[in-house]
């Protein structure tokens, strides 16, 4: 298997991740509002249970939430977390970009000028997006919980120094195993999320392309993006508010944890916030998944040019 594809992929998933880690950051904030500060078993499971969960508090978008970051954690807030997403880059998305390019080059109809149908395409992004969400979802759970983090009261905050010192510390404090919690949302998203991103991304690149709309450049390359970025979002945002709630939640120790899985996540979180719940953060999601994807492929593009010879 050539790693060259691996290369490609990381290179640009580093850059787009880095570029829009801000937005990402919002998403996660908005997601997670409606939950009490701490969303632990004591102050959240007896309210639910009883049924005696009162009215949501208003939700605020995303320019407010940005603003009361700003505001009350300073302007570096906005990059909580960001050396989470540089490791969570560099395992899951190398992964699933590079698989999925392996996929693409072993499956294309040589007949039909090299390229693969869009069913293809899109068991080829299932499969390498569940690889790679298990390869990542350490670094996955480690940058959820360093962004979420600066929404809770003082005391408490995990205020975990950088991704390595969150991945140590939860390991000490919940087990090896919960590096992997949420890890069943997290495979399911990566599996919509790149089977929708890349294979939609491909396809309308190649129908532009066949139709002779524009020529194989930046401007065709924009537009891919964001039919990409926008379908993606779509697709992956109810199970990305599930994954935030299910990886940010705390355990207390001999307690059970707020939400049994992300079935019993979805149910408590329809019952006491309502059905649109599932897709609250879409705004940033879609704002963050246009700009991210825009420079994922954009940078994609111009590696390949960089490293054709190789």
């Amino acid at each position: 298997m050539t790693i060259k594809g691996f290369v490609e992929g990381g290179i640009a998933s580093i850059v787009a991740g880095c570029s829009t880690h801000p937005l990402d950051l919002i998403k996660v904030r908005m997601q997670l509002q409606g939950e009490t500060h701490a969303p632990t078993v004591h102050n959240l499971r007896p309210a639910l249970a009883s049924g005696s969960v009162g009215p949501p508090p208003a939700r605020i978008g995303p320019i407010a939430v940005g603003v009361r970051i700003i505001k009350q954690e300073g302007v570096a807030a906005l990059y909580n977390g960001v050396s989470a997403t540089v490791l969570r880059q560099s395992l899951y998305s190398t992964t699933r970009m590079g698989l999925y390019d392996y996929l693409k080059h072993k499956w294309s109809d040589q007949k039909a000028g090299g390229n693969m149908s869009l069913s293809r395409k899109i068991v080829a992004g299932l499969l390498a997006g569940g690889v790679g969400a298990a390869v990542g979802n350490p670094a996955d759970l480690a940058m959820v919980r360093m962004q979420a983090d600066g929404r809770l009261p003082p005391a408490q905050r995990r205020n975990y120094k950088s991704v390595v010192d969150a991945i140590v510390r939860t390991v000490k404090q919940e087990g090896v195993t919960s590096l992997w919690r949420g890890s069943s949302l997290t495979v399911n998203r990566a599996m919509l999320v790149t089977a929708s991103q890349l294979a939609s991304y491909d396809q309308v690149k190649e129908e532009i392309l066949k139709k002779g709309a524009m020529s194989d450049g930046l401007g065709t390359h924009v537009t891919a993006s964001f039919v990409a970025g926008f379908v993606a979002a779509v697709a992956t945002n109810p199970v990305d508010v599930l994954k935030t709630r299910v990886m940010n939640m705390k355990v207390e120790e001999g307690g059970k944890p707020p939400y049994s899985g992300a079935i019993d996540c979805a149910v408590k979180t329809v019952r006491a916030e309502g059905p649109m719940a599932l897709y609250k953060g879409f705004i940033p999601t879609i704002s963050r998944q246009g700009p991210f994807t825009v420079v994922l492929f954009v940078t994609l593009e111009e590696v390949r040019k960089l490293l054709k010879d190789f």
